[in-house]
């Protein structure tokens, strides 16, 4: 579970029958924030490895896996790739999970969207004075309506680069690819 990042890019809407959960759980070729001391592209392939073999994704609340709204396998989530990025539709339980965040959502408390990958193949390189990583294949493990759409889970993935700053300054982005590739590795 080491290597299991999450991104949080995108909006989330409530269908106007209030029923569906409906968005872009990742947007393609935009710059993220910075996420201590690196910035990240998904590009459009990288959504092609989860749709290609079916991965079985869910859709949760806040990444709690106790609060489930969806699954691809069941059809109550399809996932599909837009020139924009990755929409989601969530077709949600009659659960109280589902029922307060299709209310939270409706009423504009809650607009973001996250998800969970696993890089699998990426490409690292300068940008702005920055490393910039580009996610070129990924397996997709999640989508999640989330309250706070920022980054704090990806703290595996900085406490990594903050190491490995520390542990070799001065390096060049390839020897930060090469060393992000050995620590996914592991």
């Amino acid at each position: 579970m080491a290597d299991l990042e999450r991104r949080a890019f995108a909006e989330c809407r409530v269908e106007q029958d209030g029923k569906r959960l409906r968005g872009y759980a990742i947007v393609f070729n935009q710059k993220s924030v910075d996420l201590g001391g690196f910035r990240e592209v998904i590009l459009p392939e990288a959504v092609d490895r989860t749709l290609k073999e079916a991965i079985d994704v869910r859709a949760l609340v806040d990444h709690d896996s106790s609060k489930v709204l969806g699954r691809t396998t069941a059809g109550t989530l399809t996932l599909r790739k837009k020139a924009t990025g990755l929409y989601i539709d969530i077709d949600p339980p009659n659960t109280t999970a589902s029922r307060d965040i299709l209310e939270s959502v409706r009423r504009g408390d809650v607009t973001g969207m996250s998800f969970a990958f696993r890089v699998l193949e990426d490409d690292w390189r300068e940008s702005e004075g920055m490393p910039l990583r580009e996610v070129i294949d990924m397996r997709i493990s999640e989508v999640s309506i989330v309250s706070f759409p920022a980054y704090p889970d990806t703290e595996v993935s900085l406490r990594a680069l903050e190491r490995f700053k520390a542990q070799r300054p001065g390096h060049s982005v390839d020897w930060w690819r090469k060393w992000h590739q050995t620590q996914l590795a592991r």
